[in-house]
């Protein structure tokens, strides 16, 4: 099977997760189904860009907006898949196979995976039910659930707007075609929930979501995001 698949990963101050992302990726590497590994970073002051180069990806560097970072490394990518993932998603075992089959149909579609949290409890199991369950109704993953995407599809879309968030929402509203659930966990960390409390951030990521579909503009959203105590 030729290398069908370019990973693209947005950093940020990422050592802490960035192995456990990459390392996950083996299989696909050793399977000879991933062309090259992209991680397009915004600037970190930790070892980011020196974990990533040293497991063999190929390191960019600009200003640290996830929009602009994804564009920037889409745009290197030579693939005729893209795979998106953030840095601190780890995919199940078994991905690289169910992933290799989904992009063996010619007539494939964009994919997403089953997102679950690195957490015990009823809390976690809930905001990750809530997100596959609207991923499964409206077809809108979110950027933690990943993207598999092919690159006909993403240019026809537009790709990534250079926007410091809701540039996942943005581009699969852009894809002509709808985004389907494949059976493979990613596995993402829930420090940030931990950190707000589960019902703070939940509510501030609804919020957010709501003022940007009624056409709120990203950049004050984001402003106002980081000022959210």
């Amino acid at each position: 099977m030729p290398a069908e698949i370019s990973v693209v990963i947005p950093t940020l101050q990422a050592a802490a997760d960035l192995p456990d992302c990459l390392a996950a990726l083996g299989e696909g590497l050793s399977g000879g189904l991933i062309r090259e590994v992209i991680v397009s970073d915004g600037g970190s002051q930790d070892e980011t860009p020196g974990i990533a180069q040293a497991a063999g990806a190929v390191v960019v560097i600009g200003a640290a907006s996830r929009g602009g970072q994804l564009r920037r490394g889409c745009a290197l990518a030579r693939g005729r898949w893209l795979l998106i993932l953030h840095a601190d998603t780890v995919l199940s075992p078994g991905w690289a196979r169910a992933v290799a089959d989904h992009v063996a149909d010619p007539r494939a579609g964009p994919a997403h995976f089953r997102l679950v949290f690195r957490a015990a409890g009823v809390r976690p199991w809930l905001v990750a039910g809530w997100a596959n369950q609207r991923a499964l109704l409206f077809g809108l993953p979110f950027g933690d659930q990943g993207l598999l995407v092919q690159r006909d599809d993403y240019d026809r879309a537009g790709g990534y707007p250079d926007q410091p968030l809701m540039e996942d929402v943005a581009l699969i509203r852009a894809l002509e075609r709808r985004v389907l659930a494949l059976p493979v966990r990613a596995t993402t960390s829930a420090e940030r929930y931990s950190r707000d409390g589960w019902l703070r951030r939940g509510a501030r990521n609804l919020w957010t979501q709501a003022r940007y579909f009624a056409g709120a503009d990203p950049e004050t959203l984001f402003r106002s995001y980081q000022r959210w105590p």
